[in-house]
């Protein structure tokens, strides 16, 4: 069966999360947002493309800081209103230069920074 990006359950906005995953380390890398044509841009060139709600554009991962993304495998959540991308990762993923966007742990009540930026 062809896969259709409209059969997704997005958000009010038009909007469905996806997590990115590092394929081979099973890392969790980021969380970000698609909607219907971000979905279906990852699909057809294999290069991560988010929608930015603050810029209300297209995101291709890596185009500027040359941190890219490249797909390798789309899954779909059971209730198909959340994505997981397993892709391989070049360079850091968070925009603070660190190798995933969580690196604060709550540890005993209190926020601790858990990873550096890569050097």
């Amino acid at each position: 069966m062809a896969f259709d990006p409209a059969t997704l359950r997005y958000d009010a906005n038009g909007l469905i999360p996806v997590i990115a995953q590092d394929h081979a380390s099973g890392a969790v890398l980021m969380m970000a947002w698609m909607n219907a044509e971000a979905v279906a841009r990852t699909l057809a060139n294999g290069r991560m493309t988010y929608w930015s709600r603050s810029r209300q554009a297209f995101w291709v991962k890596g185009e500027t800081s040359g941190h890219v993304q490249a797909l390798r495998e789309l899954r779909i959540d059971c209730d198909r209103d959340c994505l997981l991308a397993l892709i391989e990762q070049t360079g850091p993923a968070c925009h603070t230069g660190r190798e995933s966007c969580f690196y604060t742990a709550l540890r005993d009540g209190e926020e601790v920074e858990i990873m550096a930026p890569v050097a």
